[in-house]
């Protein structure tokens, strides 16, 4: 028991230590942003296990984001992104992935939709293009 007791301290010591910012409990986000040209429109859509985001529109400057808490099973949501006003370039590619047993609290994605393909970054660094438009 003394054993398990120390484990879980450390483990814990990583995690609060690990992230700055930690709060508890604090949802991940997912944010996109449509950088597209002046007349393209973005097309998003986004589904986990357990939910369908529905379809969302964006102008070019205008942001679509959600929150939810990790699960402990796995939290994944995979996104399909078309670019308009034909909708003929598409992107699909896992805009969130926990790691399953490691609850994140607080993680932030960012996704900028740009005429070149999609962008991402953690918020810390310099968005590097992740998708290309196929």
């Amino acid at each position: 028991m003394n054993r398990l007791s120390c484990f879980l301290l450390v483990i814990g010591l990583c995690v609060g230590l690990s992230n700055a910012d930690f709060k508890w409990n604090e949802k991940n986000s997912v944010y996109f942003k449509s950088s597209l040209g002046r007349n393209n429109v973005l097309k998003i859509h986004c589904t986990s296990n357990d939910d369908n985001l529905g379809f969302h529109f964006l102008r070019p400057g205008q942001t679509y984001d959600f929150s939810f808490h990790d699960s402990v099973v796995r939290s994944e949501f995979f996104c399909d992104l078309w670019q308009g006003p034909n909708f003929k370039f598409h992107a699909s590619f896992m805009a969130y992935e926990g790691s399953g047993l490691i609850v994140h609290y607080g993680k932030k994605n960012f996704w900028d939709a740009r005429e070149d393909g999609i962008y991402f970054t953690h918020g810390k660094e310099m968005p590097k293009l992740e998708y290309k438009w196929k």
